[in-house]
């Protein structure tokens, strides 16, 4: 029998049609798997104590800040990898945040093996990509050689050139602005000009960067490399490395852009990310994760 519906029954009809969509459209947002809260962990050796923020499931990648900046410069980035199927680990450096250890007498040596640490605890024991900035892609090159059984290959994000600071033209002012981008006894005024020299393509926020500073592990982090030749660090061992550079960045001229690739040949692939300098990482998140993600893809399984 069919059923037969009255111009009076239609509207209510449609009323009920209607709550009955709106409940299976809640219940399919429901179903939708959304992107899980980070977890924070604890690494730990020895007298050693590194804070971990942890997120994402598939291969190991691990991000390391530049010099007396914090993991949270890599909100951005940390998100769309795990997106693209990463799990992702931001280690905060001693000195910042809940990572505590010995302050004195390092060498980037004591750095690396935090970064170990952090793969064997939180990582699973790897191999993973580890992607460092500026400073942090020293302490990439480092564990890469003290520990090549746990790194897949480097990504050297906003990288200085080899001959920084010795000969480079402009070292003591670019120095002193890093230095003095993270004194919080200067006003926010003096500070923006100098993460403006330093750090920042023009047009592009330094606002951002007034905060994150830990001067703890800025100093702790300065000695450790100072305490560490070049030569034990700078070749990153024998994995494969990406060159990532800002279009912009004073520490690293265009003139040695390809000096990574005319010493270590085919190891290391060089992008360029145009409108960023030395922060890169706040000034063009979506091409340093595309720019990551591409890379790895072409790496050996």
């Amino acid at each position: 029998m069919s059923e037969v519906i009255s111009p009076l029954d239609k509207p209510r009809r449609r009323r009920r049609y209607i709550a009955a969509a709106f409940v299976a459209a809640l219940v399919m947002i429901a179903t939708v798997p959304a992107r899980a809260e980070p977890e924070w962990e604890i690494a730990f050796y020895d007298d050693v104590r590194i804070e971990v923020i942890a997120e994402g499931r598939g291969p190991l990648i691990v991000l390391l800040p530049s010099r007396g900046r914090g993991a949270e410069d890599f909100d951005g980035v940390a998100g769309e990898l795990v997106k693209a199927g990463f799990r992702v680990l931001r280690p905060q450096p001693r000195g910042a945040a809940l990572s505590l250890g010995p302050m004195q007498n390092l060498t980037l040596h004591d750095l690396a093996r935090d970064v170990a640490a952090v793969i064997r605890n939180a990582g699973g024991g790897g191999p993973a990509i580890i992607v460092g900035h500026a400073f942090g892609s020293w302490v990439a090159r480092m564990t890469a050689i003290d520990h090549p059984d746990l790194v897949r290959g480097v990504v050297m994000a906003a990288a200085a050139a080899k001959t920084y600071p010795a000969g480079f033209n402009g070292a003591k002012e670019l120095s002193e602005a890093v230095r003095k981008s993270g004194d919080f006894a200067l006003p926010d005024s003096e500070r923006l000009g100098y993460l403006r020299l330093a750090f920042f393509a023009p047009n592009n926020d330094a606002k951002i960067w007034l905060q994150g500073w830990h001067p703890a592990a800025d100093e702790v982090q300065l000695a450790a490399g100072r305490a560490t030749k070049q030569s034990e660090w700078w070749s990153g061992g024998t994995v494969p490395l990406l060159d990532l550079q800002g279009a912009l960045d004073p520490f690293k001229p265009r003139a040695m852009s390809n000096e990574m690739r005319e010493e270590f040949g085919e190891r290391v692939s060089v992008v360029v990310i145009p409108n960023a300098s030395h922060a890169l990482l706040p000034e063009q998140p979506g091409a340093v994760t595309d720019a990551i993600v591409a890379w790895i893809g072409k790496l050996p399984r």
